[in-house]
């Protein structure tokens, strides 16, 4: 049974310092994510955005602060075990298995968090969400266009059920009909109740779909609250044109 109240936020961070060896990515990071909402990151490239993303994911170790999720501290928890206590990490880059099967693909994605049979019974529905996996079903990875290895990426970190689906810029690199496609998918993942923290260069796009946003420069929080609010608390132009001063690591 989970510890988490009500109102307890199914994610929080607080206070969270990063650095890659010298270098402070994150200078005291805290947000927060409900169950249900859709939470955006905006800022430059070097803002921190991903780097925020992989300590959550355990792939980073923070240097100080702490992660709460589903009502326990994880600070420190390793990307295994976060993956079979409910979080979900759809990479940026995709990094799926070339090599493997798109079915091999989902599979591995479903791995430690539940039995074949269910897997069996998830795929229809996710074919109705992918339809395209379902014609490359048995194709490899490698050789899927940019947008469908997006689609695979996506699909991977859902397959497990996550209670927390973490999107690292699902829309970089792809044609804008593709990029239509994704953020058409991350509305219907959202209308289905499925939390999502998601990290997007792309503001404009990112804002129109978000309960709540954080806006980072500089690997610190330079806004955080309504999409609808940000334009008057923050001059976003100066944070995405001339607000970066060096030094940061994405």
């Amino acid at each position: 049974m989970s510890n988490i109240t009500e109102n307890a936020p199914i994610l929080q961070v607080t206070d969270l310092y990063v650095a890659y060896g010298p270098i402070l990515a994150l200078h005291g990071i805290s947000l927060e994510v409900h169950k249900g909402e859709l939470v955006s990151i905006c800022g430059v490239n070097g803002a921190g955005k991903s780097t925020v993303l992989k300590a959550i994911a355990g792939v980073l170790k923070p240097r100080s602060g702490s992660i709460r999720f589903k009502g326990k501290d994880v600070t420190g928890w390793k990307p295994e075990q976060l993956h079979k206590h409910g979080m979900a990490l759809v990479p940026e880059g995709r990094e799926i298995f070339p090599s493997l099967t798109v079915e091999e693909n989902l599979r591995l994605g479903a791995f430690g968090r539940y039995q074949a049979r269910r897997f069996a019974e998830d795929l229809e529905d996710f074919f109705t969400l992918f339809p395209i996996l379902k014609e490359r079903y048995h194709q490899a990875g490698g050789l899927l266009s940019g947008g469908e290895q997006q689609m695979l990426a996506i699909a991977r970190g859902l397959i497990s059920h996550p209670d927390l689906l973490m999107m690292d810029e699902p829309s970089l690199g792809l044609s804008p009909n593709r990029v239509d496609q994704i953020f058409e998918l991350i509305m219907e993942l959202k209308s289905r109740g499925i939390t999502i923290l998601l990290v997007e260069q792309n503001a404009q796009r990112a804002l129109e779909i978000a309960d709540r946003a954080y806006l980072f420069s500089n690997g610190r929080v330079e806004y955080a609250g309504r999409p609808q609010d940000m334009a008057g608390k923050v001059d976003i132009t100066s944070v995405y044109l001339g607000g970066q001063k060096g030094g940061d690591v994405e």
